[in-house]
């Protein structure tokens, strides 16, 4: 198998007593840290079932009004 140009740079760098930048990564560089999980049936329904509902459980949308004379 042929070596990149950049490892090739790397490896002379190594040989000629310079530090390898591949030392200075992160060791996270080359992980995926995301999870990707679809929703189930169930999240989608129940994400459907409370989209227009208020976050306030005691505000029901009634009103009480008084009229004074």
């Amino acid at each position: 198998m042929a070596k990149s140009a950049a490892k090739k740079k790397r490896e002379k760098l190594v040989r000629e007593g310079r530090r390898n930048p591949e030392q200075s990564r992160s060791p996270f560089a080359g992980t995926d840290m995301s999870t990707r999980k679809t929703k189930t049936k169930n999240e989608t329904l129940y994400r459907i079932k409370h989209k227009n509902h208020s976050l306030d459980e005691d505000h029901d949308g009634s009103f009480l009004l008084f009229i004074y004379f």
